[in-house]
């Protein structure tokens, strides 16, 4: 926890650092890539760099863990945590990497407020830093030792490639040695390493719309912003082998027997689509409600999988959202105002930032209290505040 001695100086100069550090973080990104350029290969995304998301996503973490360490005495964030070590743990994120970090970060925080710092202040904010990080380090040990291998990376040959609505694609993998496989729970992701055409390797993570035994099925679209997805859609063939991560992910099917609401938009479907998978395998009886919101139909990557699943299960139902409305569906952009929703109902949401924002701020509105609202952030987590 915070001690008394850092509280009073983080409180004091969070406005001044929250203000500055959008402005720090690309100073610490120069600073680590030129010090380390092999970080850019099979590590951090390149494409996150230009788009300065990476930047956003660590001014957030270390802004909205201070915030709660300053507002929270005696407690941690969990939930933040939780995710961030999730997606580190996705990427082989290593405790000696923590210490590469700090230095190249504190070295940019010396830099630019260079007018402003004191030892006092330097001290009070490694304090956080290191806060942060420990936390981080115990979860991400946890992470590793909880799988059946202990490999970062391990090749997985492409059984199948197939068309999925408009622009996406479905890959179905299976194990190509005799590497231990983990089970995937309903609504994790993997992370998929690729060489790029200038000989870079770049990751990105993709939810298991499927957690069909010892194979993995991940639907990917292709105008996603990244590098990687346009590789595996123009590149890679069936026999093709792709290194792939161990699942992970915490937003997973909490046991129960209440009700349940899957929210998606997008790609945004296919960690939803999964756990509605595993609902239908196991026969359940609970209350299950399908949200669901596209452009047109024909763009929805897993329409055949959820709706075949929707009716399967004979406590499902689904309400679809269609920008050009047609079978039924509502027009426009989803909005829960429409929905009759079940009392107490677990969320589930994923899909663009915008749009899990408006569902989560009405979910809220409606009574669904924020410990039942479960969402999925890919990419660069910049919602870390909220």
């Amino acid at each position: 926890m915070l001690s008394d001695k850092s509280r009073p100086v983080i409180e004091a100069t969070l406005p001044l650092v929250g203000s500055r550090i959008g402005d720090i973080t690309p100073k610490f990104y120069a600073r680590l890539f030129g010090a380390h350029p092999e970080l850019l290969d099979g590590l951090f995304s390149r494409s996150n760099q230009r788009s300065g998301n990476q930047q956003q996503a660590l001014a957030g973490s270390i802004a909205a863990f201070a915030t709660h360490l300053v507002n929270n005495p005696g407690t941690l964030p969990e939930t933040v945590l939780s995710r961030i070590a999730h997606k580190h743990a996705s990427l082989g994120i290593t405790e000696p990497q923590y210490q590469v970090v700090y230095e190249h970060l504190f070295a940019a925080i010396a830099d630019d407020l260079a007018e402003v710092i004191t030892p006092e202040i330097a001290e009070a904010w490694t304090e956080v830093y290191w806060l942060m990080a420990d936390a981080l380090i115990k979860i991400e040990n946890g992470l590793y030792a909880s799988q059946a291998n202990d490999r970062m990376w391990t090749p997985w040959r492409v059984a199948a490639k197939t068309p999925a609505g408009t622009g996406a694609m479905t890959f179905v993998l299976e194990p190509a040695d005799d590497t231990p496989v983990t089970a995937a729970l309903p609504g994790q992701y993997v992370s998929v390493k690729v060489q790029l055409p200038d000989d870079l390797r770049q990751v990105r993570q993709y939810s298991l719309s499927d957690d069909a035994g010892t194979s993995r099925t991940f639907t990917t679209k292709l105008d996603d912003g990244g590098e990687v997805s346009p590789v595996l859609h123009n590149d890679v063939e069936v026999g093709d082998i792709l290194e792939i991560s161990n699942p992970y992910g915490e937003i997973t099917l909490k046991e129960g027997n209440g009700p349940v609401v899957l929210a998606s938009a997008g790609i945004g479907c296919t960690p939803t689509a999964s756990i509605l998978r595993s609902l239908a395998e196991a026969g359940s009886g609970r209350r299950v409600l399908v949200l669901h919101a596209e452009s047109t139909l024909d763009s929805w990557a897993l329409r055949g999988q959820m709706t075949d699943d929707v009716e399967r299960l004979e406590g499902a139902d689904l309400q679809l959202w269609l920008e050009e409305p047609q079978g039924g569906s509502n027009a426009g952009f989803m909005s829960l105002r429409e929905v009759d929703l079940p009392a107490d109902a677990s969320l589930y949401l994923c899909g663009p930032l915008p749009f899990m924002k408006h569902i989560r701020n009405e979910a809220i509105n409606a009574g669904i209290p924020a410990t039942k609202i479960h969402y999925e952030v890919f990419g660069p987590d910049i919602w870390l505040a909220n």
